[in-house]
């Protein structure tokens, strides 16, 4: 008998899990992802959640978002993203900790904690309804949502750290030189220094100053030499 109770309570849970996602207009494939449900499943319970709610939810087609460039793509894209991440840790859906070892076997234990669970389905829906909620008019969507905890879970291109002014938590590249600012930090470091800006430019080289010295740019390879 338990071990009925526990199929039934997680067969309930998926349906629980895939309701959310359809109310945030999350693709087929993505709740296929995360809940398990088959596309004939998912289709059936969306036309049947549409006649019982009478609502218009939008459908989207086509692939999910796979760039990850594009949170950072803007000032106003990096600091939603930053709120966004700030919520999955404060919830839970993204651990804290180091970012996990490239270098680790498949199936070890830093790729099983990327895998998409319920519960974890369960904080990432709370945290981006409570994004929205917080922001109004929000610039991501809840794909775009999905997208950036599982980047951020398997760290290959974007990671979270502190503000190297205020510890607020911010979303970065992996692999950049030198710690980010968060937007309010940025915007006080540009206003009160002007040569920030150039500054900041300089930290997004994807080479050191050392390599890439010329008789136009000595001042500015003095500045960054050890």
């Amino acid at each position: 008998m338990r071990i009925y109770e526990d199929r039934y309570t997680r067969e309930r849970l998926r349906f629980h899990v895939a309701l959310r996602f359809i109310r945030l207009e999350a693709r087929t494939q993505t709740i296929r992802r995360w809940t398990g449900l088959t596309d004939d499943r998912i289709r059936k319970l969306y036309r049947s959640y549409l006649a019982h709610c009478g609502l218009q939810i939008a459908r989207h087609r086509g692939k999910s978002p796979q760039r990850a460039a594009y949170f950072l793509r803007s000032a106003r894209l990096r600091q939603e993203s930053s709120v966004l991440a700030s919520l999955f840790r404060l919830l839970g859906a993204l651990p804290g900790g180091a970012a996990p070892d490239l270098s680790a076997q498949p199936g070890g234990t830093a790729q099983r904690a990327e895998r998409p669970s319920l519960q974890r389905a369960q904080l990432l829906c709370e945290a981006y309804e409570l994004y929205r909620a917080l922001l109004g008019a929000p610039a991501l969507g809840f794909e775009h949502a999905v997208f950036l905890l599982q980047a951020l879970l398997q760290a290959q291109e974007l990671t979270v750290a502190a503000c190297p002014d205020c510890e607020a938590l911010v979303v970065m590249d992996r692999w950049a030189l030198f710690p980010a600012r968060c937007a309010p930090c940025a915007m006080a470091a540009a206003a009160k220094y002007p040569a920030a800006r150039l500054n900041a430019a300089l930290d997004d080289l994807p080479v050191a100053p050392a390599l890439c010295k010329t008789g136009r740019n000595g001042d500015l390879h003095a500045r960054h030499a050890p």
